[in-house]
């Protein structure tokens, strides 16, 4: 069961791409187990396709109380859903909605 998993957005890089994340918008996410950076990287993608922030996957980038990308990874299918529960300047707090396959 999901209940209660918050995970934190970041990898944005400006105000203006952080307006994507509005209270209550859904985004999918995905494994990106090919990323050169982080073998439990998860994207997050816009409604058009393109990534628009990564979960965040360490102590020092994500908020208090939410999951790194690590510990959700075994957790969720390849592409799973996130709702945005929370913002602050510079990271979005999202719950986990579906698991996905």
């Amino acid at each position: 069961m999901l209940d209660g998993l918050f995970v934190t957005v970041t990898g944005f890089k400006n105000a203006r791409e952080m307006a994507v994340f509005t209270i209550g918008s859904r985004f999918i996410c995905e494994k990106e187990p090919s990323n050169p950076y982080d073998d439990d990287a998860i994207r997050v993608v816009g409604p058009n396709g393109a990534t628009v922030g990564y979960l965040a996957n360490n102590a020092g980038t994500k908020a208090g109380g939410t999951l790194t990308a690590s510990r959700l990874y075994d957790r969720v299918g390849s592409r799973f859903v996130i709702e945005v529960c929370f913002t602050t300047r510079t990271k979005i707090i999202c719950r986990v909605e579906d698991p996905g396959e």
